[in-house]
């Protein structure tokens, strides 16, 4: 965890039993460490999606990023991986449910 920084499942709880129990049946790790670094930022009101880690804007990850698709219950998340770290957890088309800002 990285010192300082709050975690995804504390507060926003919403984002990680159905992703655990999805990522569980893939033989994945576990998001429950993960830390909360910022929301998305890219304003769309269908995005409720955060990031996990820092990383430049506009940069690409790299040769070791992979997206891992979650076939989740309601609307679409993805997991953008590096070197096995989710470093952003894409939440997209969840009606109802609020942004994911830092708090």
């Amino acid at each position: 965890m990285e010192q300082g920084r709050a975690l995804v499942r504390d507060v926003h709880p919403e984002l990680v039993a159905e992703p655990a129990a999805l990522l569980a049946g893939r033989g994945e790790h576990d998001p429950a460490d993960l830390p909360l670094v910022a929301g998305c930022g890219c304003g769309d009101d269908f995005c409720r999606s955060l990031r996990t880690s820092d990383h430049p804007e506009g940069v690409p990850y790299g040769p070791g990023r992979r997206s891992v698709p979650l076939e989740s219950s309601r609307g679409v998340v993805v997991l953008d991986v590096v070197d096995e770290r989710i470093v952003h957890v894409e939440v997209l088309v969840r009606p109802g449910e609020p942004r994911h800002d830092v708090r």
